[in-house]
Parts: C-alpha cells; sequence; structure tokens
C-alpha cells in the first residue's frame, strides 16, 4: 500500500466546495449536470458542470467507461470522486476527444424525417424507394490510510498516477466516516448528509476513484468555462450497474415540480441492454406530425416522453437499439460510428474484439453479399421485391456475420423460397437449398424474411419468390464491396442502446443495474409500411429508433384513371436535407400539448384527440390554427388517460420489473455546492 499523499500536495490552497453528485447528463449545455461521485472547485466559486456524458461499453465481465464533464467556473483546481468495483491501475485510465461523445448522441437522438408524395399517376406500385438518394430518411443500410483517533487506519491509498490534466488517486475505505474524513483533512468540504450516501459503497467494498484537475493544464475562456479531456477507465466485474445513490442529496425536490433526466449510452456485441430493476417502456415511434411540428420538434419530443412516462411511471425507456456501424434514416452521410471510434470508446480493451475492430489481422472476415435476381412467380415485380430485400439487407448481413465468428471462412449459397400474401405480408418463409457449412445461417435469414412487407401484389394473389444470397468472406474494412454486394463492417456489429429516465428527488431507490434483452425492431419505413411500436424478435438485429415524419401530399393534378397514392420520397424539385435531431432540449418548455403537435392517426395510436389544425391553402395566406383548435389542444394536461397499448407492440409500452423489487424514476444529477441555488429548469438536454 502507498501512504497518502501529503496533505501539501492534495489539499487545495484555499477551502473548496464541494458537489456530490451521481448521473449521467447530455451532451448540450445545462447548468448543474454531473456523473456519480464529488465535484470540488474553490469555496468561492459557483460551480457549474455544463454536461457530463456517458458512454458504457460491456462484453462478458469487461465494462468500459468514458465520460465527458464540461466546466463553468474559476480557473481553480476541480476534483473528482467516483465509486469503482476494483482498484484502477494506470494503464486503466486514458483521456479521449470530446468529439466521440458528440458522435454517439448524434447518431442516437430522436429524429425527424420529412417526405413529400410523388405522382400517383407515375411510377410502380409500392411508397418509399431506398434506391432514391432524394428520399429523406434513407442514408444507411442496413499505503497508509486516515482514520479516527488512533485506532486502525480506515482509509488505504492503493493507487496514484497522473493522466493528462487530472491527477489520479484510488481510495479504498472500510468506514464512510473515515473516508469522510480522509475528504475533509485533504481539502473537500463535504456537505452535510453525504457520509450516509457513502456507506452503502464502503459496505460493498468499493473503491473510490479521485481524480483532481490541475488548472495550469487546463484552458479556460475569459468566461471561465473550460472543457476538460473526457475520461475513459475500464475493469472487470461480474455485475454491469451504474452507481446513482449519490445522486439523492441533489436531485430535485419534488414539491418544487423540477425533474432532471438520465441518459445512458451502451455499446456491446451484438446485444442490447435494459434495466434489470426498472420497468422498461419503449418510446412512441413512427408517429406522422402536423408541419407545425416541423420547427417545434423538441417541444414535441418532450412532450412525448412526458406522455410516456404518464402512462408507464418510473420506467427507463429505450430510445434506440441499433447497429452501431449504420442506420436508416442517418443524420448525415458520415453518421454511424467508425472502427477507429469504437476502438477509442473501449474496443482496444475488448479482448474477444480487439483484434477485428484494429484491423491488426488479415484473416478478420467481413461478410460479403451478393444478390442475383430471384425467381418470382406472381403479380409483383421483381424489381419491387428487390428493393424490399436491399432495404433489409442489414438483417441478412446480421445472420451471416454470426456465422462467421464461429468459422471464419464460412461461404456458399443459401436460397430462401418465400410466399407473398394478398396483403404484401410473407406467409411462409424456409430455406430452399444451401450449400453453407453452417445451417444456422440459412435458418435465421429464413426468419428474417418472415418479418418484411411487400406492397399488396395486383388482384391480392398470391406471389411466390425464391431468392438467392451468395455469401462469402473478405477481409478490410469498407462498408461496400462494389456494385451488387456489400460487405458490413465490424462496427455494425455493437448495438447502440440508448435508454433514457426522468426523476426527481422521491423516486431514487437503487443503483441502475443492466441486463441483456432481446432484438427488437420499430421505427423503420419501407414502401409505405410502418412499423409503429417495438416488436421483439427471438434472433435477428436491433433496428429500433425513435423516428417521426411530416408528410406532404401531392397537391398536383391527378389525370390518370388509377392513381397510386402514398409514395413518399424526397422534394420534386430534388435534394433534401438530413434529418432533424432532438438535441438540446434543456431550455425548452414543456407546456405545448402533445395533440397539438400529432395528426389525427398519430393521436388515435396515442391515446390523446389530436387538434384539427387548418392547413393553408396551396398558393394562398397562410391560415392560422382556429380557436376550437387551440382550444382542444390547451385542454390536455400532463396527467392524460392512460393510452391503450398499440398492437403492433410486440413487447407493449412497457414491462414489469424483472426483478420484482419497488421501482421509481432514477434521481441521480444536478450538481450541489455549499453556495448553491435552486433552478426547477436544469434540465438535461436529451
Amino acid at each position: 500500500m502507498r501512504r497518502a499523499p501529503s496533505n501539501k500536495s492534495w489539499s487545495s490552497r484555499r477551502p473548496l466546495a464541494l458537489a456530490l453528485t451521481c448521473g449521467v447528463g447530455l451532451l448540450m449545455p445545462a447548468a448543474a449536470q454531473a456523473f456519480c461521485g464529488f465535484y470540488v472547485a474553490g469555496a468561492d466559486a459557483k460551480l457549474l458542470n455544463n454536461a457530463t456524458v456517458v458512454v458504457l461499453m460491456r462484453d462478458g465481465t469487461r465494462t468500459v467507461l468514458s465520460m465527458q464533464n464540461d466546466y463553468q467556473g474559476p480557473p481553480e483546481e476541480f476534483a473528482l470522486v467516483i465509486p469503482v468495483p476494483v482498484v484502477l491501475k494506470e494503464s486503466d485510465v486514458e483521456t479521449l476527444r470530446p468529439e466521440l461523445f458528440d458522435r454517439v448522441d448524434k447518431l442516437a437522438s430522436p429524429r425527424l424525417v420529412e417526405y413529400w408524395e410523388s405522382d400517383p399517376c407515375s411510377g410502380d406500385g409500392g411508397s418509399i424507394d431506398p434506391a432514391d438518394p432524394r428520399a429523406i430518411g434513407f442514408g444507411g443500410g442496413g499505503g497508509s490510510g486516515y482514520g479516527r483517533g488512533s485506532g486502525s487506519p480506515t482509509v488505504e491509498v492503493e493507487a496514484q498516477f497522473a493522466v493528462g490534466e487530472y491527477e489520479i488517486v484510488i481510495l479504498s475505505a472500510t468506514e464512510s466516516s473515515g473516508l469522510d474524513d480522509w475528504l475533509r483533512a485533504n481539502g473537500y468540504n463535504i456537505p452535510a448528509g453525504a457520509e450516509p450516501l457513502l456507506r452503502p459503497y464502503v459496505q460493498q467494498n468499493m473503491k473510490f476513484f479521485v481524480a483532481k484537475v490541475d488548472p495550469t493544464k487546463v484552458k479556460f475562456a475569459s468566461n471561465g468555462h473550460a472543457k476538460l479531456s473526457p475520461l475513459r477507465f475500464h475493469y472487470d466485474s461480474k455485475d454491469f450497474t451504474l452507481p446513482v445513490r449519490l445522486g439523492l442529496i441533489n436531485a430535485p425536490d419534488p414539491s418544487t415540480g423540477g425533474k432532471q433526466d438520465l441518459l445512458v449510452h451502451i455499446l456491446a456485441p451484438g446485444t442490447r441492454y435494459q434495466a434489470a430493476n426498472y420497468p422498461n417502456a419503449t418510446i412512441p415511434t413512427n408517429l406522422d406530425l402536423e408541419r407545425t411540428a416541423k420547427d417545434r420538434f423538441g417541444e414535441f419530443y418532450v412532450s412525448l416522453f412526458d406522455h410516456t412516462l404518464a402512462n408507464n411511471p418510473g420506467a427507463i425507456v429505450t430510445e434506440y437499439a441499433w447497429g452501431a456501424g449504420s442506420c436508416d434514416p442517418c443524420p448525415g452521410p458520415d453518421a454511424a460510428l467508425t472502427q477507429q471510434e469504437l476502438l477509442e470508446l473501449g474496443g482496444d480493451v475488448i479482448p474477444s474484439w480487439s483484434a477485428q475492430l484494429e484491423g491488426s489481422s488479415r484473416d478478420a472476415p467481413l461478410p460479403k453479399i451478393e444478390v442475383p435476381a430471384p425467381t418470382v412467380g406472381g403479380p409483383l415485380d421483381k424489381q419491387i421485391i428487390q428493393r424490399v430485400v436491399r432495404a433489409h439487407m442489414n438483417e441478412v448481413e446480421f445472420c451471416y456475420t454470426a456465422g462467421l465468428a464461429k468459422q471464419p471462412k464460412l461461404a456458399g449459397r443459401v436460397n430462401v423460397e418465400f410466399v407473398i400474401d394478398g396483403a404484401g405480408s410473407v406467409a411462409s418463409s424456409r430455406v430452399a437449398k444451401t450449400t453453407l457449412a453452417d445451417a444456422s445461417v440459412g435458418t435465421c435469414i429464413a426468419q428474417a424474411v418472415k418479418r418484411w412487407k411487400f406492397p399488396m401484389p395486383r388482384g391480392g394473389s398470391l406471389v411466390t419468390v425464391n431468392y438467392p444470397f451468395d455469401l462469402a468472406p473478405t477481409g478490410g474494412t469498407s462498408t461496400s464491396s462494389g456494385r451488387g454486394g456489400r460487405r458490413m463492417p465490424v462496427a455494425s456489429s455493437f448495438v447502440l442502446t440508448r435508454l433514457h429516465a426522468r426523476y426527481d428527488a422521491s423516486a431514487l431507490a437503487e443503483d441502475l443495474v443492466f441486463e441483456t434483452a432481446p432484438p427488437i425492431t420499430g421505427g423503420r419505413e419501407t414502401f409505405g409500411e410502418l412499423e409503429r411500436g417495438a416488436t421483439i424478435a427471438t434472433t435477428g438485429p436491433n433496428n429500433f429508433q425513435a423516428r417521426y415524419a411530416v408528410r406532404h401530399e401531392w397537391t398536383g393534378e391527378v389525370t390518370c384513371a388509377n392513381p397510386v397514392r402514398g409514395r413518399w420520397g424526397g422534394p420534386p424539385a430534388g435534394g433534401g436535407t438530413a434529418p432533424k435531431l432532438a438535441q438540446q432540449l434543456t431550455k425548452v418548455t414543456r407546456t405545448a400539448a402533445l395533440a397539438s403537435f400529432v395528426t389525427p392517426s398519430a393521436g388515435e395510436q396515442l391515446g390523446v384527440e389530436a387538434a384539427v389544425l387548418i392547413e393553408p391553402p396551396a398558393s394562398g395566406p397562410k391560415t392560422e390554427p382556429t380557436s376550437k383548435a387551440i382550444e382542444a389542444a390547451q385542454t390536455e394536461t400532463a396527467t392524460e388517460t392512460k393510452a391503450p397499448t398499440p398492437t403492433d407492440s410486440g413487447c407493449g409500452c412497457s414491462s414489469a420489473s424483472r426483478s420484482g423489487r419497488a421501482a421509481g424514476p432514477l434521481a441521480l444529477l444536478a450538481l450541489l455546492g455549499l453556495r448553491r441555488r435552486r433552478d426547477r429548469h436544469t434540465n438535461i438536454a436529451i
């Protein structure tokens, strides 16, 4: 054991104000938010932590925790204390690029797309064409210690080292009062009530990661704002938890009506995560919105989130579960995470994946899939069937990648035979022939096909399809193998899960525990077929997202005898923009009624009566909503009637806690100092 650093080296040169915090903040500025632990600055400082972002990576027993802190305050020393399950070594800790957290948040944020209806008298059947570059929303693819009196020391300094601008000490303690005393003796002025909150972690034999900031290594702006380098550390533990109980002391008082948010991003190979000790819910998705929502997307989304929690009290809400190397719609041409970014976020210390992510082995297999022309019998164009299959190619890639993980040289052809019924659903799907040594790959593909939706065949007749998939491994990291073939980056093998909770001080019960969860899909659209809820699948990839649409119906002349409506794509003049994202919602007011944003059909799905807004004439002056519509929107309150569970949501709107323990919203975030002020609007940005 190493001896504790002297008070001279670790005490501040002036009294310190301690911020006891715990939680996960979001990317955009918001006063008084932080991660699990203590934040310390000079006693005269108005200590503000504008944003804290946490990304967790998990595989087996290995957890990698990356966190970003954005501070505002005078150029004094800061420090951070976090409970961790093991003694961390210098090689376990490093700093990261801040841009990584922006990338993760952007990829998983709720998104709004905009579509225009095509001329009903042109083209073939179907709706959105994934191959149409104008179609907004399709851009992806698929020592000695310190104790009381003269007795034995109750605090040990287990390790001490420096990383970047941080001076780090790892502490262990046998008494929470001893830890309290050590921190005070070393200049940490702890607020009243902290010691009981430390006690459970000491009783669990947790260690304490103490990172102190050297202000001489940090650049401060004239306003006192400084963005510190993000920290990353990893450890092995059979439990996958986030210590959040320390946040009880600084969660909002429920009597004030103030609430705060918790947002967690989890990256894991082939695995989605959910809460094990709180109820789980999924955000309603694929809702059509009124045009007024286009410029008020943030207000719409917070109203939808509050509506979801009103119907699922205490739930942790899943907002995203998708392969990290792809997206659809993508919030930009390079939105998907790269293998290098996954390495930085922890892939380099995930033993089973580091070699593939680093590309150090020439034999590291990536799937190459080619799709020759299918054999089709029935009244549905072959080109339409091919476009639907291309839209779901990431599911085929998922099945083959699972096979390559077991047999790196696995190659061959799989012929899947399926029948499309008169409604466009797949009535049956089976492997007609396969040359692959692993039959489970073909079975996985056939099961995926069974979930797909096609346009209705002419006359409601049955359509039989025999579809060949040529599968071969190839090295490299490209996401494309040329015309007719595709290769999926290793990044797509990692699932990015986004979990969101909203809470006040009355609801914090216990630390957040994570568990693996089955794949879910929802929030996609192919040829007008909307996945409106979250559907659980026994196998296949995760493809769930919070996605919403504003649609512009065709207003031109209809000159043909048999017009085909409901074909959506980009604007008639061409071009288009990336989806609008629900970010930086800290300052968004939560007074707008959900009913004022949704169309009547979406309102029916949610169990709210949508306000009917009068659309302006195509070339006339803008018409404001009627007084009746405004009155209807204003009558909706935050305590809405519980909405019925959508019939197409495989996992429903919520599920009971698997542990059977009492559940409640997490009380996690905010910043507390000796000089503090109450702000009921310090909500974390989504």
